[in-house]
């Protein structure tokens, strides 16, 4: 392991990943691989523990000072005022009517908060940050040029014997720096609408470490023996699995943290006052959630992955010149316009289940209803696989008052 206490740069520069010159490199368009030629062999090293993710496209912020916490803990949705050091847990920024702004993984080593975020995120979220300082004793910093992120299922502190010994994690204040993903279990103050019982989120050991920047050339010239690498394909098929949201997929400008049943690992329902909290609490407690997620699992037959953003609609009755089509997947001929009820946010080819996707749909949706997808002229048969139920929310169960004027019977 390596120490982090050099002073923070203040800028955030281009991504070129050294990790690029691997043999089969494919860009995902943000720099990092998207496979290095074989994405599910790739995926089922991943899965297993024996690769790691380049995700130096990823962006890293630091707040130091001695209200950082405090601070951190009245502006976002997770209780971070008591936040131990290398506990990992990941917040929500809000806008004012509970609407999903930003997001941040979250780990602290006593003097420092790190925030992992998506590059995107790394200037607008530092920008907001800065100037919501006040007279507050916190300093806020861009690390990315500085600090890379790497993806991994395993634990990066392995033993000698260990692959991962050849990853030299960052220290910071004597704790290394990797943070855990909370979302293997609902955190503390947390609610999760899905079925506990069979959450796939249960098996999922991801976590991220931080690295220098400079490192990155050693890691990209070690041998496949050494060092197995996996692209971001293969990670975002075993997060589709785990019904793991992200920001940069599953958001859009009207997203609100319990249709994706995000409440599960960065909402604490009873830390207190932040921006947004009073529609977290009226939708828990009252309402429902107008969309929820769902899980994909496509028709294959025609080989086609729809994109993201697809319209997701009810499935079409068939008709008798739909019998000599294989699989489900037929042609759109527009004919009758299919009732569109939400979108796909991801997708991907899993190595076991096949074609699948995260998608929100309208929380009206039939739960039992056969679902498809259109992507390329085709018509794309989808299983629907409940993530967030349609009776999400109202968890107050406060009774219906009668109308006035009604008459009891």
């Amino acid at each position: 392991m390596t120490d982090a206490g050099d002073p923070p740069l203040e800028t955030t520069s281009p991504v070129v990943s050294p990790l690029s010159s691997r043999d089969g490199f494919v860009d995902d368009g943000s720099g990092v691989a998207a496979h290095y030629g074989n994405p599910l062999g790739e995926q089922r090293l991943l899965a297993r523990g024996a690769a790691i993710v380049d995700l130096s496209d990823r962006g890293v912020l630091t707040v130091t000072g001695p209200d950082r916490l405090s601070w951190l803990n009245s502006l976002t949705s997770q209780a971070l005022g008591g936040l131990a050091p290398g506990v990992s847990t990941e917040t929500l920024l809000l806008d004012a009517n509970g609407r999903l702004e930003h997001a941040a993984r979250v780990l602290d080593d006593g003097e420092t908060t790190w925030l992992l975020v998506d590059r995107h995120e790394v200037e607008p979220l530092g920008t907001w940050l800065d100037r919501m300082r006040f007279m507050l004793r916190v300093e806020v910093a861009d690390r990315t040029s500085e600090v890379a992120t790497i993806g991994s299922m395993h634990d990066l502190l392995g033993g000698a014997e260990d692959v991962a010994a050849t990853v030299p994690v960052l220290t910071s204040n004597e704790t290394a720096l990797v943070w855990v993903d909370p979302w293997h279990e609902v955190t503390a103050g947390g609610y999760s609408y899905a079925d506990s019982d069979g959450h796939p989120g249960h098996d999922w050991t991801y976590r991220e470490s931080l690295v220098r920047r400079s490192d990155l050339d050693a890691l990209a010239a070690l041998p496949t023996d050494r060092l197995a690498v996996a692209g971001t394909l293969a990670l975002e098929a075993l997060r589709i699995e785990a019904w793991r949201p992200r920001l940069s997929t599953e958001v859009d400008d009207r997203t609100i943290p319990h249709e994706l049943d995000w409440m599960r690992s960065a909402v604490h329902l009873t830390k207190g006052c932040y921006r947004g909290q009073e529609t977290v609490a009226k939708v828990h407690n009252i309402g429902h959630p107008p969309r929820r997620l769902v899980m994909l699992h496509l028709d294959g037959s025609e080989g086609v992955l729809p994109e993201r953003g697809a319209e997701v609609v009810l499935a079409p009755a068939p008709t008798d010149s739909d019998s000599d089509t294989a699989g489900g997947a037929v042609p759109d001929s527009g004919a009758t316009a299919p009732k569109s009820v939400g979108h796909v946010t991801s997708v991907a080819l899993h190595h076991e289940l096949g074609p699948v996707a995260l998608a929100v749909v309208k929380r009206s949706t039939d739960e039992a209803a056969p679902l498809a997808v259109l992507a390329d002229g085709l018509t794309i048969a989808a299983a629907q696989e409940i993530v967030v139920p349609a009776s999400a929310g109202a968890a107050a169960g406060v009774p219906r008052l009668p109308r006035l004027g009604a008459v009891r019977r």
